[in-house]
């Protein structure tokens, strides 16, 4: 694809996160989204009416049509590594809504298939793309907090209701419950700022019903850092990562979708830092992978395929330690 091609877009799965990407999808210059592929016809024909798109198809045909470059996968979770591997076989560049995989092994397997195939694949971790993260980033490179010693993740939500609705992800025990929903986000921050093995030396949760529903985690890296991961689906609670230092903290407020976040440096007054979204929190991740498909890059620097396998061990591990 020449840079100055327009990306030719499909989605594979029509669902309330679709939504929500076709509209952002809307705002880019580059792009055209061009067919929705689902397995109810009628459910399809409103998601086209209401945003439109003009075809509608299903998944198959989605990746046997020359006319697409990339698509979008918004399936249920349990689904992305099926069909992300057969995305990418089919020369189909993937953003894949997160968690790109339900296990380590899942996520590696789709990195060794983009690697072979040479198609791009990104995990769609959007709280990596909007404007503060990269503020957020080079403060703690230029040492605002010191060294980074913790790094202490939270991300709960009262939505027991989902947990309990049939037709909800979320109420899917092979989805992986609040810890493969939330929790992704807080472990994609972990993964970020502590580098290196790790253990979980601590960890607690709880289900409704067959689903997770809570999970509070604590890690320990090789260095001797640490990182806490919390999240809920049936408790609301600040939604933060704190990045804590050796001369000082930084908080980011809602932290898988930020625009706002306090510098505490020891000794100096709180500098509180603002950065609003463009268009919306979507729209980051969105425009930096049409850049990708547009200059025919093989991966995300934002978001490679390692911080996408090490996010899946993250969790994994977190799991494991219920």
């Amino acid at each position: 694809m020449a840079e100055t091609d327009t990306v030719r877009w499909g989605i594979l799965g029509a669902g309330r996160i679709a939504r929500r990407f076709a509209a952002s999808l809307a705002y880019e210059p580059g792009s055209e989204l061009l067919v929705v592929s689902g397995r109810t016809p009628e459910h399809l024909r409103a998601f086209a009416e209401e945003l439109g798109v003009p075809r509608t198809c299903t998944y198959d045909e989605l990746l046997a049509d020359s006319d697409i470059d990339a698509v979008y996968l918004s399936l249920p979770h349990s689904l992305h590594h099926e069909w992300a591997v057969r995305a990418l076989r089919a020369g189909k560049a993937v953003l894949c809504e997160k968690p790109a995989a339900m296990s380590a092994e899942e996520a590696a397997d789709i990195a060794a298939v983009a690697r072979e195939t040479g198609v791009l694949f990104m995990e769609a971790q959007k709280s990596r793309f909007v404007p503060i993260y990269a503020e957020v980033m080079d403060l703690i490179a230029c040492g605002a907090v010191g060294e980074v010693v913790t790094v202490e993740t939270s991300l709960c939500n009262e939505m027991s209701d989902l947990l309990r609705d049939p037709h909800s992800y979320l109420s899917d025990p092979a989805c992986g419950g609040v810890l493969f929903d939330c929790g992704t986000y807080c472990a994609s921050w972990l993964e970020a700022l502590l580098p290196g093995d790790f253990t979980v030396r601590r960890c607690t949760s709880r289900t409704i019903g067959e689903v997770n529903s809570f999970a509070d985690a604590e890690l320990v890296f090789a260095d001797g850092r640490t990182g806490w991961l919390e999240c809920a689906a049936d408790v609301r609670k600040p939604r933060q990562a704190t990045i804590i230092g050796t001369a000082g903290r930084l908080t980011v407020d809602e932290l898988h979708r930020s625009q706002h976040a306090v510098v505490r440096a020891d000794g100096q007054a709180p500098l509180a830092i603002d950065a609003p979204y463009v268009v919306d929190d979507f729209y980051g991740e969105v425009a930096h992978f049409a850049d990708l498909v547009r200059a025919g890059a093989k991966e995300s620097p934002v978001m490679p395929l390692a911080a996408t396998v090490r996010t899946a061990q993250i969790l994994d591990a977190v799991r494991a330690a219920f």
